[in-house]
This record gives C-alpha cells, sequence and structure tokens, in this order.
C-alpha cells in the first residue's frame, strides 16, 4: 500500500465529498506530518517549526469549528506504530466532528478560515484526512 500524504483533496476526492452521504455527522481523522522549517506561500520570512506553525491554525481553528456547530475532539502526539508497516509516522492524529458534509465544505468555503489556514499551509508536509461515519451510534467503549 502506497500513502501519499497531501494538503487538498484532489478532484476525485472533492468529486466524493460533494455526493450525498449519510445524514448526521462525520468525524474527519487527520494524520498530520510537519514540515521541519514552516515555509509561507506568500513567502514571508520565518524561524517557526512547521509545528508552530500548524499551532497558529489549531489554535485558530476551534472558533472556525465553532460557527459551523462542529468541535475538535481528539488531539495527540503519534508515538509509535504499533500495528501495521509504513514508511514514515504522521507526527499527530486528531478527530473533529461535523454536525454534515456541509457543515466541513461551508467551512473551508469561508474567508475567515482560508485566512487562518495559510498557517495550515505553511506547517505541514502533508496529511491523510479519513472521514469515519458511525451511522448505529455504535462504540466500543463509552
Amino acid at each position: 500500500m502506497e500513502v501519499v500524504n497531501k494538503l487538498i483533496p484532489n478532484d476525485e476526492q472533492m468529486k466524493g465529498f460533494l455526493e450525498p452521504g449519510q445524514e448526521g455527522p462525520i468525524y474527519m481523522l487527520n494524520l498530520l506530518k510537519y514540515k521541519e522549517k514552516a515555509e509561507y506561500a506568500d513567502g514571508r520570512e520565518t524561524e517557526m517549526t512547521g509545528a508552530e506553525a500548524y499551532s497558529i491554525y489549531a489554535a485558530e481553528v476551534v472558533a472556525h469549528l465553532a460557527k459551523v456547530g462542529a468541535v475538535a475532539t481528539f488531539s495527540a502526539a503519534v508515538e509509535r506504530l504499533m500495528l501495521g508497516e509504513v514508511e514514515d509516522l504522521w507526527d499527530t492524529a486528531a478527530i473533529a466532528m461535523y454536525p454534515s458534509r456541509a457543515a466541513m465544505l461551508t467551512m473551508i468555503s469561508d474567508p475567515d478560515y482560508q485566512a487562518s489556514a495559510v498557517h495550515r499551509e505553511a506547517g505541514l508536509e502533508g496529511q491523510l484526512n479519513i472521514e469515519l461515519v458511525n451511522p448505529q451510534g455504535m462504540w466500543l467503549l463509552d
């Protein structure tokens, strides 16, 4: 299995995201890989690491999530690989819950969000964004 981190969805992925899906909440699992040094698209000079630039985005995104009824539910550093094989581990795993796909689309289309996202793009080498649904509301643990 080949794993390729990206910053934006390709056309096929975006098309699938825009198609009707499950009614109700979705969860986005974010597997994040930071750049060693932040690089801003506008060429600004910075001494920040990728993780530091991303942390600016992470602090700002909380308000953007709230505007659409979403919430960050989990974030932690990736320690090690317990099972399976991958060439390189991600640095952080995070999960956000959105009330719907439409809510997420509204958020990422908002100019205020896009202003914050420059820090995401400056800090990330790439990521995997995996959509999770729980149609029966079943959990292994309470």
